[in-house]
């Protein structure tokens, strides 16, 4: 009877060790550390009545329900484990010079950056979300409060750059939730469709943008209507693209405020451009 029971039991060993070797061969690189601060439930004014662009208008209330956010923006390391577990492409290279681990990746679309946070328990933040852990209740210029003016105590930025600097490394320039590099370093692709005149009718609770089609829609009447620069330094878009924010380590100061917008195609990877994730709360 003994001898029974430990054939059972060793067969059964047996079973899970070969289910968690197959498991691992599924899936061979850990995931990242999940390292994200809460942004609680509440109300924020999202936008701008003045300074910046036509797109950051008006300012409005904004109620999002409770999420979590990267504190960091995506690194290099962290990509490459996705890139290693097969769940991700490898990113655009623009050079031969090593990538450096703790850079912020980038060369990355915003269908990349979304296969990332799938793979590492999360998602992209919306526009919404981003907008209110970078500015909080109070309606902050920047991540850090409306003054000082960027530096580089605070930010990665200006023409002195020729790319990114480490993830995490201007404390100075957190967030009200301690979020870092909202503020410079790379644009961040966050979920939502562009839409110029989003802002004027969106809803009042957790917006998430509008669909493709409604658009491409005002994309056609803003250009019929000669209004071509509504979107300020970028053309009005033709298909549909989604929305970046933050700013970059080769943009000037005033484009890192936080209620700056910036669009793309989807499909673009390109060299200031990188991400973070966001989930629900733990």
């Amino acid at each position: 009877m003994r001898l029974g029971i430990r054939i059972v039991a060793l067969a059964l060993i047996c079973s899970l060790a070969a289910l968690l070797a197959v498991a691992q061969a599924d899936d061979p690189a850990p995931r990242p550390r999940i390292d994200r601060v809460l942004v609680p439930a509440g109300a924020f004014t999202m936008g701008a009545d003045e300074g910046g662009e036509a797109d950051e208008r008006p300012a409005h209330r904004v109620e999002v329900r409770a999420f979590a956010i990267d504190r960091l923006e995506v690194s290099n390391e962290d990509y490459a484990s996705c890139v290693a577990a097969e769940r991700c492409r490898s990113p655009r290279r623009f050079g031969p010079e090593p990538l450096g681990a703790r850079k912020p990746v980038v060369g990355v679309s915003w269908f990349d950056a979304g296969a990332y946070c799938a793979w590492a328990a999360g998602r992209l933040p919306t526009e919404a979300e981003w907008e209110k852990a970078a500015r909080g209740g109070d309606a902050r210029r920047f991540p850090w409060g409306d003054e000082p003016v960027p530096d580089d105590a605070h930010a990665t930025f200006g023409s002195r750059h020729r790319g990114p600097t480490d993830v995490g490394t201007k404390p100075a320039g957190a967030g009200p939730y301690g979020a870092l590099d909202q503020a410079g370093n790379v644009w961040e692709w966050v979920s939502d469709v562009y839409g110029p005149t989003y802002y004027r009718d969106a809803p009042a609770a957790n917006p998430t943008g509008p669909t493709c089609d409604e658009a491409v829609r005002v994309y056609a009447r803003l250009r019929a209507q000669g209004l071509e620069g509504l979107t300020g330094t970028n053309p009005l878009p033709t298909t549909c693209e989604r929305v970046l924010r933050g700013g970059a380590w080769n943009y000037g100061g005033p484009g890192l405020r936080t209620t700056n917008r910036v669009h793309h195609p989807p499909t673009f990877r390109i060299r200031y451009s990188g991400f973070r994730c966001a989930g629900d709360p733990q």
